[in-house]
């Protein structure tokens, strides 16, 4: 199925997670991410237990550091 991840198309299994996404895109590297599924901060408690569906819009942000 059909998604898109920070503006760029992208296909994914059908019963793809949330975790699935996220761990493909970072593997072990996530740590200061935020992300938002439909404009909808999911916490990163419920990653595993998200469904993707066609269609989703899905923004990965990763904090960094600066001033």
């Amino acid at each position: 199925m059909e998604i898109t991840v920070n503006n760029s198309s992208q296909e994914v299994t059908d019963h793809s997670t949330l975790y699935d996404l996220v761990h493909a895109r970072l593997g072990d590297k996530q740590k200061g991410i935020a992300v938002a599924v439909n404009n909808t901060v999911i916490p990163k408690a419920n990653w595993e237990g998200h469904l993707l569906k066609s269609n989703d819009s899905i923004l990965i942000i990763k904090a960094t550091q600066g001033g």
